[in-house]
């Protein structure tokens, strides 16, 4: 006689997707911008320049 595995009682947790509008994809946006926010004012304090100006865009 062979017995079967029992069966799960309760619902995995399945992870959410990880695009659209959901809760990951506007964190990961909000570091982004934070990150590339420090980026720019590292770039215009090593240059001396405004970020338009070192791109010559201005």
């Amino acid at each position: 006689m062979t017995s079967t595995p029992p069966q799960p009682t309760t619902t995995p947790n399945i992870d959410r997707p990880k695009f659209g509008f959901n809760d990951y994809a506007e964190r990961l946006n909000g570091r982004a911008a934070m990150m590339g926010f420090v980026i720019t004012l590292a770039i215009e304090y090593v240059t001396g320049q405004g970020l338009l100006s070192w791109l010559g865009l201005y």
